[in-house]
C-alpha cells in the first residue's frame, strides 16, 4: 500500500477522536478512568474476535519489552494524564496544552532516518495550532494561574506522551497492527486497577451504555489501529498537520447537537485549522494527485 493511502487510513483515526467529546459527555457521571477501563475493554474484545473469526494465532503479541513499554506507556500514560490536567486546571488550559501533541508529532518526526522538515509542515502545524488556541479560549480569553501548575504540567506530559508514542511507533514499523488489541487489554488492566484505587464505581444507566460502546467502538477503539497503521505506513507529518482537526470538528458537532454555539471565533478558527491542515499535509496531497 502507498504512503499516501496509509496517511489516509491513519486520518480516519482524527474522524473518531473527534466525536470523543460528545460521546463522553453521553455517557453522564461514570468516573473518567473507569470510562477509560471499560473503553478499552471492549477495544481488547473486538480485536479478540476478530483473531477468533479469522483464526488468527496471537503470535504478534510476543513482542520485545521495549513494544510493549510503548505501546502500554503511550495508551495508558495518554489518557492518565489527560485526566490528572482536566482535575486539577481549568478545561480550557488544560485543552490548549493538551493539544499541542500535533505540532510536537511534526518536529519529532524530523529525527526519524529520511525524513524532512520542510516549512510547509512547520507552518501547518503553526496555523492548527493558533486556530486550535482561537476555538478553545473561546476567542483568546486565557488566563494562566499557578494554582493550576499540576494541572498543566500533566496536560503537558499528556502532549509529549502522545506524541512520543506516535513517532517512536514509526521505529517498530515491523511489528503488527494487530499488537495493539494486546496493548488495549494491557491498558485496560491498569485502568481497572487505578480505577479501583483512586474513584468510586458509578455504571452508567440507559442510553449511556450506547456511548460507552460508541467510544469503545470508535475513538477509544478502532482509531488506535487506524493510527498505528498510519503513523507507521504514511506520512507521520502530515498526520500531525492534519491531528488539529479533531478539536475543530469535535465543535461542529457539539454545535449540531445543540451543546455549543457558533462564534465568529469558530469560524475564525476553522478557517486557520483547514489552512493548516493543507499546509501541513503538501506532500500527501501532491503524491495523490
Amino acid at each position: 500500500m502507498k504512503s499516501s493511502q496509509a496517511t489516509l487510513i491513519g486520518a480516519t483515526a482524527v474522524l473518531m477522536w473527534s466525536t470523543l467529546a460528545l460521546l463522553t459527555t453521553a455517557t453522564g457521571q461514570v468516573p473518567p478512568v473507569q470510562l477509560t477501563a471499560m473503553a478499552f475493554t471492549l477495544a481488547a474484545s473486538l480485536a479478540a474476535a476478530k483473531w477468533a473469526v479469522f483464526r488468527q494465532r496471537p503470535t504478534f503479541l510476543r513482542q520485545p519489552p521495549a513494544v510493549w513499554a510503548l505501546g502500554v506507556g503511550g495508551l495508558f500514560g495518554f489518557h492518565f494524564f489527560y485526566f490528572l490536567a482536566l482535575r486539577h486546571a481549568p478545561p480550557i488550559e488544560a485543552s490548549l496544552i493538551s493539544y499541542l501533541w500535533p505540532l510536537l508529532i511534526v518536529l519529532f518526526a524530523a529525527l526519524l532516518p529520511g525524513e524532512r522538515l520542510r516549512w510547509f509542515h512547520l507552518a501547518g502545524a503553526g496555523l492548527g495550532l493558533l486556530g486550535t488556541a482561537l476555538l478553545v479560549t473561546h476567542g483568546g480569553r486565557l488566563a494562566f494561574d499557578p494554582r493550576y501548575l499540576p494541572g498543566y504540567l500533566s496536560a503537558l506530559a499528556c502532549a509529549i506522551t502522545w506524541a512520543a508514542y506516535s513517532v517512536a511507533s514509526r521505529r517498530f514499523g515491523q511489528v503488527p497492527t494487530d499488537a495493539v488489541g494486546g496493548f488495549c487489554a494491557a491498558t485496560a488492566a491498569l485502568a481497572w486497577g487505578v480505577h479501583f484505587a483512586w474513584e468510586p464505581t458509578l455504571w452508567p444507566a440507559g442510553n449511556q451504555w450506547l456511548a460507552v460502546a460508541g467510544l469503545g467502538l470508535g475513538p477509544v477503539g478502532a482509531a488506535f489501529f487506524v493510527w498505528d497503521y498510519g503513523v507507521k505506513h504514511g506520512d507521520i507529518k502530515a498526520l500531525g498537520a492534519c491531528s488539529y482537526a479533531a478539536p475543530l470538528m469535535s465543535t461542529l458537532l457539539l454545535i449540531a447537537f445543540g451543546q455549543a454555539q457558533a462564534t465568529p471565533a469558530v469560524l475564525a478558527a476553522s478557517a486557520l485549522i483547514v489552512l493548516g491542515a493543507g499546509l501541513g499535509g503538501l506532500d500527501t496531497w501532491r503524491a495523490r494527485a
